[in-house]
């Protein structure tokens, strides 16, 4: 799995537009959480697709972009979650052990 770090607020920018071309994928990642845990180990056993942007946020290192990503997004925070972005809109999320490589597959495709 090849994540793209989420560390910068600005990047969220970047993320929307690039959505336009390729689908974006966002997983927001409790360090302090086992049920995050788990679902970040499920989705590095199985095979991302290769048409697809992944990125991983620290939410706890970066609550600020968390909680920027709800507000521009439109979704409710939680953790664990996946996104997908494409055309500039979130038009999938999930959260805790309905995170699936298989749900986010068929959201890209």
């Amino acid at each position: 799995m090849n994540w793209i770090p989420l560390t910068e607020i600005d990047q969220l920018d970047q993320i929307k537009t690039s959505s336009f071309l390729t689908p974006q994928v966002i997983f927001k990642h409790s360090t302090r959480c086992s049920i995050s845990s788990m679902a970040l180990n499920r989705l590095e056993r199985d095979t991302a697709p290769s048409n697809a942007n992944f990125y991983y946020l620290d939410l706890i290192k970066y609550r600020s972009i968390s909680n920027a990503i709800a507000e521009i997004f439109s979704v409710f925070h939680e953790s664990p979650q996946i996104l997908v972005i494409k055309n500039g809109e979130c038009i999938y999320d999930e959260s805790h052990q309905g995170i699936s490589m298989n749900e986010i597959a068929e959201q890209v495709a």
